[in-house]
């Protein structure tokens, strides 16, 4: 890539990495989020944004699970494709409809589109909203026994960058995974093993779980999918494991107790 590869996202959990990895390859890199002045609900600022890059790879906030979702992807896309930025590499949502939905979208506005649908991020335990629960010693949720093949950020990472880097992941779906099914609790008690906290896990209703985020003040988009993400999409719908981490780099994904054991030796839970 003779011209600079652009990052929707650069600071999050992902497009931080994504931008590490390319940086390491030698790639100049555009970042841009909210405190640069791109904004998803402000379509104005996407030009400005997509000028000079020759790919970009995109993560959409809060997520691709909610409502209009697949009108922005489209839109973007489509600009994106008219500027010259031909080479889209997109982070989708596994068993999120509005996320299937923008995949249809962006595959149909002539880039050359790489999709990774993912779902839970390892690193929600310790970057994400988990995190402060697992400092309080306590995790409260409106999950059972529902199991989930968590994958690793640096995994989705690796395959974003490849994507970004690579024509032979043009076209190309990947769902990616963590190589086993894990229920919260049973994650809960890898990063007890790792980090010796003692870290107890309740299932709660979801008014209670309603009731804790307006207590905690988050915001009212976010609560709205965390609501919207553990009382539908948690449902045992992405309760199986994939092969697009190993088709993509060609190598096992991460396990989630290697995870823990490497956070917990930085200190994410001290």
């Amino acid at each position: 890539m003779e011209q600079p590869a652009l990052i929707i996202g650069g600071k999050g959990k992902t497009g931080s990495r994504v931008a590490e990895r390319l940086q390491a390859k030698g790639k100049e890199i555009l970042f841009v989020s909210r405190s640069t002045g791109f904004d998803w609900t402000d379509r104005g600022t996407w030009a400005a944004a997509l000028q000079g890059a020759s790919a970009a790879y995109i993560t959409y906030y809060p997520d691709l699970a909610v409502k209009g979702a697949p009108d922005d992807i489209e839109a973007l896309a489509k600009l994106a494709v008219s500027l010259g930025v031909r080479r889209l590499v997109l982070l989708s949502g596994r068993g999120e409809p509005e996320a299937q939905e923008s995949e249809r979208r962006l595959i149909a506005s002539g880039a050359d589109w790489t999709i990774v649908r993912a779902s839970w991020f390892n690193q929600n335990f310790d970057e994400g909203q988990f995190a402060p629960m697992i400092l309080e010693g306590e995790m409260a949720l409106p999950v059972s026994r529902v199991r989930e093949p968590f994958i690793d950020a640096d995994d989705i990472a690796d395959v974003a960058a490849a994507a970004l880097t690579n024509p032979r992941h043009i076209g190309q779906l990947y769902e990616v995974t963590g190589p086993r099914l894990l229920t919260f609790a049973e994650a809960i008690g890898e990063i007890g093993r790792a980090s010796g906290r003692q870290v107890k896990f309740h299932t709660i209703p979801n008014e209670a779980f309603v009731e804790e985020l307006r207590a905690a003040e988050v915001p009212e988009d976010l609560a709205e999918l965390l609501v919207e993400l553990f009382t539908v999409v948690l449902d045992g719908r992405n309760e199986y494991l994939t092969d697009g981490v190993e088709r993509a780099l060609g190598r096992p994904p991460k396990d989630f107790a290697g995870y823990a054991r490497d956070a917990a030796a930085r200190g994410a839970w001290k």
